[in-house]
């Protein structure tokens, strides 16, 4: 199984720049050895697991709570049965496709 977890998180009550917050919630992540790739507006994570997935939720929450009273949080999954390796094989695909398009 292949879970892809898309979410953003970040507290709300501190300024325009939370980039220090969110740099814990990504060192969290690097810790856990997983596959994650960070975008200009939020992180994609893939596990094995839908508990696994929520886990990550749950635990950057953590990271982020004793420092603000606020937390904002997006949210996107996607499950496939008998698959893995899809956080770069999504992409590899549609990218082998462009060339043929673009003709």
């Amino acid at each position: 199984m292949s879970v892809l977890l898309e979410f953003a998180m970040f507290p709300t009550d501190k300024g325009v720049s939370v980039s220090d917050y969110v740099c814990k919630i990504i060192a969290m992540i690097k810790s856990k050895n997983i596959s994650y790739k960070l975008t200009a507006m939020g992180t994609i994570v893939e596990t094995e697991t839908l508990e696994e997935a929520l886990d990550i939720v749950q635990e950057s929450y953590t990271v982020l709570e004793p420092f603000s009273e606020r937390v904002y949080s997006s949210i996107n999954i996607d499950i496939r049965k008998a698959s893995n390796g899809r956080l770069y094989k999504k992409i590899e695909s549609i990218e082998s496709r462009i060339g043929k398009v673009e003709k």
